[in-house]
């Protein structure tokens, strides 16, 4: 095979792999965000889970009740890298809602949406 071949091949080969085509980085819009997990037909729509809330405080930025940390916004996929949330993935629904994702990268049952501006 001629050596250009090769490199049409890796080139292809590199473009089909996930984790090098997650997509543009970009950030969450600032505010406070609430998490929640769907209600029962018969009770709450949502209930709000107790802990799980941060705030997007600047670029790339966030805080929880237990200290403050980064995340990394690549396409629609966000993993919070520093702090009380290292290592929880979530998927950005739309501007204001992101759904947890399990390890298996599969949307779980928890959601967080944009409430507010976050409060001083």
């Amino acid at each position: 095979m001629k050596p250009v071949r090769y490199a049409i091949l890796a080139a292809a080969a590199l473009a089909a792999t996930p984790s090098l085509a997650q997509g543009r980085l970009g950030l969450l819009p600032q505010g406070e965000y609430v998490c929640a997990l769907p209600g029962v037909a018969d009770g709450a729509a949502w209930n709000e889970v107790e802990g799980h809330g941060f705030s997007i405080t600047g670029a790339s930025s966030y805080t929880t009740d237990k200290g403050s940390g980064t995340y990394l916004l690549e396409g629609r996929r966000v993993t919070f890298t520093r702090g009380p949330l290292k290592g929880h993935k979530m998927m950005r629904v739309s501007s204001g809602l992101l759904q947890e994702l399990d390890r298996d990268g599969k949307l779980g049952r928890l959601r967080c949406h944009r409430a507010g501006p976050v409060r001083d």
